[in-house]
């Protein structure tokens, strides 16, 4: 196929004896971008993957994913996201053997990326079988999804979903002849909404439900107060390791990212304001206002409050700076944050967008009338027109920003990952009677083992207690180091009877063997 810039390069004499090299080295170089740059453009088959009938190498086609061709290319990010996921690696070497997860049948609704594919090898390593659909319409990279397929994985994902292939993707990957799940792993809650709607006598045979979200564990303890949880539930979102890595460093590099992609915007000296500030939150103004940016922040929480106070951030009410501020960012995993009212006064240009898990913070529905012009720019890129010609930038549909616009670090993936696999093996081993029809956090020790398979990519090497600093401490050598109360602050729950402070149970006892002899702990 001839391409005219390379044929004007080709033409190019350049004097010195090594023109000749410097030409072929330039085209190489373009020859070898141009295919890898194609893989994402959709615009080449519009067809959707509901109506192709499309099969892997081993003749399989339980699963439906964009375009299975992509997966070589897939193949190729997975092995680039282990590189950076050592925690999930080391898991997968020290238990392989052993097969903890080996019977266990899990059904699985994430973002479908890189590293939830990391995540679901590793749990296939552990002897566990997995079906898979995506949390989000707009997060899934076709080409993992496409390497899971080749591999053997029933993924039903691609990006750019519609609502109605979002319910049929998650009812395709529960409702099979044959198969029936006895794990959940959930990020978001509808997966477990969506059987408890359709398949409730599904619940007789699943052993626990490990959530990772604001969102996901709202829906829980809800599920709990109202009597209505009918298996035991681990809440991943609210262990240090998910807080205070995921929710707040992941944040803080991943929303910059998101917005450079999609506006091109310059950060410093816009007017900002940030609603929430818990971990993600916390995360995104750090970068903000490391960027030149002015910051406001709203809050509910006074003790949240007070943090965004003592870090130097100006505590508002939304009301107060909506007609100003250039960006809108919503982390508080509530609904209507930012309504009808606040989109009306927002000045022109003002970019909106959201950090939480749902697409429930903006009122988006709110601006799909009659007076007012969508007009899609870009890839999850709206303008959204008033008749009188000001016009708001909103990102993914109000859709998680992030996920949706850019990439997030592999790096802190793999800590909530590894956190997620052990939850799982926790309750999948876990004798009957050990956990009740509730909501658990995971112990301390838990947290602070996943975090030292973290270290050795540090080359960090921790100090260890003497007998005697132990014992003056009140501390066993090898930890748990925090209380199991231990939690970061911002998380306020109305349950306060589900928390672990009254689960003891929990607080340094293990399911398998398997995780006795990784974390080296006493019984």
């Amino acid at each position: 196929k001839k391409i005219p810039w390379l044929e004007v390069l080709g033409e190019i004499t350049i004097p010195g004896s090594h023109s000749s090299a410097v030409i072929f080295f330039s085209l190489s170089v373009f020859y070898s971008v141009i295919p890898a740059a194609s893989y994402t453009d959709s615009s080449d088959d519009e067809t959707s993957p509901r109506d192709k009938q499309q099969k892997n190498s081993k003749g399989s086609s339980d699963f439906c994913v964009k375009n299975i061709k992509q997966a070589e290319f897939g193949r190729r990010e997975i092995e680039i996201a282990e590189q950076e996921m050592p925690a999930l690696m080391a898991l997968r070497k020290r238990a392989q053997g052993e097969k903890p997860l080996a019977g266990a049948k899990i059904v699985g609704c994430t973002h479908i990326t890189a590293q939830t594919a990391v995540l679901m090898e590793t749990l296939g390593a552990l002897g566990a079988q997995c079906r898979w659909a995506a949390c989000n319409i707009y997060s899934t990279l076709n080409e993992v999804a496409a390497a899971l397929a080749e591999s053997g994985f029933p993924v039903f994902a691609w990006k750019g979903e519609s609502e109605d292939d979002f319910w049929w993707c998650i009812d395709r990957c529960v409702n099979v002849e044959g198969w029936q799940p006895n794990m959940i792993l959930d990020d978001g809650g509808d997966l477990t909404h969506w059987i408890y709607k359709k398949y409730p006598n599904m619940f007789k045979k699943i052993k626990g439900i490990v959530e990772e979200s604001v969102t996901g564990v709202h829906r829980l303890y809800q599920l709990s107060k109202a009597g209505k949880l009918c298996v035991p539930a681990m809440n991943v979102n609210d262990s240090v390791t998910k807080q205070k890595f995921d929710n707040l460093y992941c944040c803080r590099e991943s929303i910059l990212d998101g917005l450079k992609r999609t506006t091109d915007m310059m950060f410093g000296g816009k007017q900002v304001v940030v609603c929430g500030y818990g971990e993600v939150g916390k995360g995104c103004c750090a970068a903000l206002k490391a960027m030149g940016s002015i910051v406001y922040v709203t809050e509910i929480d006074p003790i949240c409050a007070l943090q965004a106070c003592m870090d130097g951030f100006r505590l508002v009410k939304l009301n107060e700076v909506i007609r100003q501020v250039d960006i809108v960012i919503t982390c508080t995993g509530n609904k209507n944050v930012v309504t009808r009212e606040h989109l009306d006064r927002m000045k022109n240009s003002c970019i909106v967008c959201n950090m939480g898990h749902s697409n429930t913070e903006i009122d988006v529905a709110s601006l799909r009338t009659p007076e007012l012009t969508w007009e899609r720019v870009r890839s999850q890129v709206d303008h959204v027109i008033w008749p009188d010609g000001k016009r708001i930038v909103l990102l993914a549909e109000g859709r998680l920003l992030n996920l949706s616009c850019s990439t997030v670090p592999t790096f802190v993936l793999s800590i909530t990952a590894t956190t997620q696999a052990l939850a799982l093996i926790e309750l999948y081993n876990a004798p009957e009677g050990r956990y009740k029809q509730d909501v658990y956090l995971l112990p301390k020790k838990m947290d602070e083992y996943v975090a030292s398979l973290h270290l050795p990519t540090f080359d960090a090497h921790l100090t260890e207690l003497t007998d005697e600093q132990a014992k003056y401490l009140g501390l066993n050598k090898n930890g748990p180091f925090k209380p199991n109360y231990y939690r970061c602050l911002g998380l306020p729950r109305n349950q306060g009877h589900l928390g672990s402070d009254e689960l003891p149970a929990l607080e340094l006892v293990f399911a398998s063997p398997t995780t006795y002899a990784y974390m080296n702990s006493e019984k």
